[in-house]
C-alpha cells in the first residue's frame, strides 16, 4: 500500500514515522520546501513535495491539516486521485467536515486519534505515539465497508484502540473532555495574571508547582487548534460551558454558604469518578 500524508507536523510526521517503519511507501506534502526536504532526510517519508501531484498513485491518504485546511486540501487533491483511493483526516471536529468531505470524495473516513504533545512541527514528530492512544472513526451510513475496515486496520496497526461512533456524538465528547478543558485552561491563566494586586501575581508565578502545570497544560498549547476548536465545534462546546457554568454557581454557592457537607459530596463523586476517565 502507498499512504499519502498531508501536513506534516508533529501528527503526520509521527504517522509517517510508524508507517515508513511499518514498510510503507509514504509520499508528503508541504506548504514548506524546507519541511519535505527534511522529513525526507529524517526518513519520515520516501518522498515528499510541495505539489499535490505527488499522491497521484496513493491508495490512503491522512489529511493532517489543521481543521480550517482539511476541506479545501481534499478539494485540491481529488483531481489526481484514482475512484479506489481512501482519504482520512485527523481534525478534532467532525460534524462540520464529515458530511461535507463525503459530498467531494465518497471514500472519505473521518478519523481523530487521541495522541499529541505539547510540541509542534516536523521536528516534534516521534516514533510510537500513537501506542495505546484512543482513536475515533466517523463513518456515515453511506461509507464504504472497504473504506472503514482499511482505516480501522491501519490505525490499529499503529497501537490505537479503536471506537466508531457518528460525528455529532464524538462532537459532543470531545468538547467535554478536550475542547472544554482548554477553555477553562485558558480562563485560568487569564484570571491569574488580570489579577489587580501585581505583588499576588508575581507570588503566584514563583509559588506554581504541579497542580497549576497541570491544570494549565492545555490552556498555554496552540492557540491555533484552540481557535478552531472553538469555531468549528461552537454549539457543542458552548453547550458545555454553560452546564460547566451551572455546575460551579453550585460549587460558588456552597462554599458561600457554607454548606460543607454538600461541596464534600461533591468533591467525593469528583473522586471516585476521575479514574474511570483516565486510560
Amino acid at each position: 500500500m502507498k499512504i499519502g500524508i498531508v501536513g506534516l507536523g508533529l501528527i503526520g510526521g509521527s504517522l509517517g514515522l510508524d508507517l515508513t517503519n511499518q514498510g510503507y511507501d509514504v509520499m508528503g506534502v508541504s506548504r514548506q520546501l524546507k519541511t519535505c526536504n527534511l522529513a525526507i532526510e529524517k526518513k519520515i517519508v520516501k518522498d515528499a513535495s510541495t505539489d499535490f501531484k505527488i499522491l497521484g498513485q496513493t491508495d490512503l491518504i491522512f489529511i493532517c491539516t489543521p481543521i480550517a485546511q482539511i476541506l479545501p486540501s481534499i478539494e485540491k487533491i481529488i483531481k489526481y486521485l484514482s475512484r479506489e483511493t481512501i482519504i482520512t483526516d485527523v481534525g478534532s471536529v467532525k460534524g462540520e467536515i464529515v458530511d461535507h468531505a463525503t459530498q467531494l470524495w465518497q471514500n472519505f473516513v473521518g478519523s481523530h486519534p487521541m495522541a499529541g504533545t505539547a510540541n509542534q512541527g516536523i521536528e516534534a514528530a516521534e516514533s510510537h505515539l500513537f501506542d495505546h492512544a484512543s482513536c475515533v472513526i466517523t463513518p456515515l451510513p453511506q461509507t464504504s465497508r472497504d473504506a472503514i475496515d482499511k482505516v480501522t486496520t491501519i490505525w490499529r496497526s499503529l497501537g490505537c484502540q479503536v471506537y466508531k461512533t457518528t460525528p455529532e456524538i464524538h462532537d459532543q465528547a470531545v468538547a467535554w473532555i478536550s475542547h472544554l478543558p482548554v477553555m477553562i485552561s485558558a480562563n485560568l491563566i487569564n484570571s491569574c495574571v488580570n489579577n489587580d494586586n501585581e505583588e499576588v501575581v508575581k507570588l503566584a508565578k514563583k509559588l506554581a508547582s504541579s497542580g497549576f502545570r497541570d491544570t494549565s497544560r492545555v490552556g498555554g498549547g496552540n492557540v491555533e487548534l484552540g481557535l478552531m476548536m472553538a469555531q468549528y465545534n461552537r454549539e457543542k462546546i458552548l453547550s458545555c460551558l454553560k452546564e460547566y457554568q451551572e455546575n460551579l454557581t453550585i460549587i460558588i454557592d456552597n462554599i458561600e454558604q457554607k454548606k460543607w457537607p454538600e461541596l464534600e459530596t461533591i468533591l467525593t463523586k469528583t473522586q471516585e469518578e476521575r479514574p474511570n476517565f483516565i486510560l
